[in-house]
């Protein structure tokens, strides 16, 4: 394999990340990475000399995706309608779940792992919704508590997430009409009960 030092880089953590995704976090060994990567013995190490330079690499890699992908959602200036909100969020969390399913299921799993961590698990908990951006959304729908109306809102959808590729739905295919469906309905529920106005 032949490849530029900060390409050799994230081909390993992307690798660390699809090798936590199919067999949990005790998985990830600097030697595992070698092998899946078909690299000379060492290599990951090379790279990452500790297994905490690489859970401090793939925090900021899930971190740094989710910033971008959430500064590229659809926004428009159409009047505010929670029916619109809602399906416009699902829409999101359904590509979510179709192109970065390993990225949800890793994160899930470190938040866990590093609950000791205030540094690490802040930024993981934090990077997939913001909640100053949700606490805008409601101060701007005219909830009469707009940080709890956000907080509450994303812990809904962190729940929607996990139920869809850990919990009683996962057989329910991301990218489908279907999908956005279910993910809109709770949505608008979750919206129309924080009192917020159309």
């Amino acid at each position: 394999m032949t490849a530029s030092t900060p390409d050799r880089r994230i081909l390993i953590v992307d690798s660390a990340i699809d090798l936590i995704a199919t067999q949990g976090l005790r998985a990830l060994t600097h030697r595992a990475l070698d092998t899946a990567l078909e690299l000379p013995a060492g290599s990951a190490s090379y790279y990452f000399r500790t297994k905490r330079a690489l859970i401090e690499a793939i925090v900021d890699r899930i971190a740094t995706r989710s910033r971008t992908d959430f500064a590229g959602m659809e926004r428009t200036g159409d009047p505010i309608d929670l029916d619109r909100i809602a399906r416009s969020t699902a829409a999101w969390l359904d590509r979510l779940l179709a192109q970065r399913r390993n990225h949800l299921i890793v994160r899930h799993a470190l938040i866990i792992d590093l609950l000791g961590d205030a540094e690490l698990h802040g930024e993981l908990v934090g990077c997939l919704f913001s909640h100053r951006h949700a606490t805008t959304l409601f101060d701007t729908l005219g909830a009469p508590d707009p940080a709890t109306a956000a907080a509450d809102f994303i812990a809904v959808i962190e729940g929607l997430i996990f139920d869809r590729f850990a919990g009683a739905r996962t057989a329910l295919a991301a990218g489908t009409g279907k999908s956005v469906d279910q993910l809109a309905a709770v949505l608008a529920v979750q919206l129309a009960a924080t009192g917020a106005s159309r």
